[in-house]
């Protein structure tokens, strides 16, 4: 998949920012997209975290969204120690899964490398999959999160709802993470007495999202994370332009500032939540 360059962003976007001012402690990127950023080989893969690394992004996992992207997913983790995988079937790709696709899904799934079962859910914005369709799929990847033992990561659009009913009819895996969180401050709070955990991307710092960052100024440090979902949703002040993990510094800022703290709080409290869930290490 083409990426950003020089002359055009990735999906349209405006090229790559400059990368910003170095964390003052170093972070984990919880949910990035390495091959829709631009990423083909080993090397690519190498290059990225290299750029992340020199502004305080120790490691990032990079999510899957049908089979073709979880396989390469698997492959980039396994080209660059500080890279992880999750793979699933996003919820848009599920109008037609067939009893292989969910074979292959649940054998990449237990690949050392794969630290999440994501990202699912169910995203009732887009209409390439019926909802029926989705919540299928939705409860299978629930069953796939408990049978590895590994976090469920969460993609919920226009739908919180019924992925909260979901989640109780089914009986939640030890570790749920609702991906690029879009609740409110009572949703959140639903969350966190839950034990679930939040990940926060670029959104939380436009503007008009004061619901938002309500949500990110309540969660406890112990159940929030940070990432990118790039090259989506790049923050402010670089909203619009194509992303990569080296972005995350702007979110890591947003939050601290929502929160009142400094940001080496804020990398580190999500670093070190990433660290214990993923049940990775970035120390070297």
């Amino acid at each position: 998949m083409s990426g950003p360059s020089e002359e055009g962003g990735a999906h349209g976007r405006r090229p790559r920012p400059e990368p910003p001012e170095p964390l003052a402690a170093a972070t984990i990127d919880s949910h990035t997209h390495l091959d829709a950023c631009g990423c083909e080989t080993g090397a690519d893969v190498v290059a990225a975290m290299d750029r992340a690394a020199a502004v305080g992004v120790a490691g990032a996992v990079t999510i899957a969204d049908d089979l073709d992207a979880a396989r390469w997913a698997v492959g980039a983790a396994h080209a660059d120690p500080r890279v992880w995988a999750a793979v699933a079937l996003h919820p848009t790709r599920t109008a037609s899964v067939s009893q292989a696709d969910l074979a292959e899904v649940e054998r990449l799934a237990g690949d050392e490398r794969v630290v999440a079962v994501g990202e699912t859910g169910l995203d009732y914005y887009w209409e390439y999959s019926p909802p029926a369709a989705q919540q299928d799929a939705f409860r299978w990847h629930i069953g796939l999160a408990k049978r590895t033992g590994k976090p469920l990561m969460i993609h919920d659009r226009d739908a919180h709802e019924d992925v909260l009913r979901i989640l109780h009819e089914e009986g939640a895996p030890e570790t749920v993470i609702f991906h690029c969180f879009s609740g409110d401050a009572a949703m959140a709070r639903e969350c966190v007495e839950s034990g679930y955990l939040l990940s926060f991307a670029g959104p939380v710092t436009f503007k008009r999202n004061d619901e938002l960052r309500a949500a990110a100024a309540l969660v406890p440090a112990s159940q929030y994370l940070v990432e990118t979902d790039a090259p989506f949703l790049t923050p402010h002040p670089q909203r619009g332009r194509a992303g990569e993990p080296y972005v995350l510094p702007w979110t890591v800022r947003g939050i601290a500032a929502t929160r009142g703290e400094p940001e080496a709080s804020v990398a580190e409290s999500a670093r070190r939540n990433a660290e214990r869930i993923f049940r990775t290490d970035t120390t070297g």
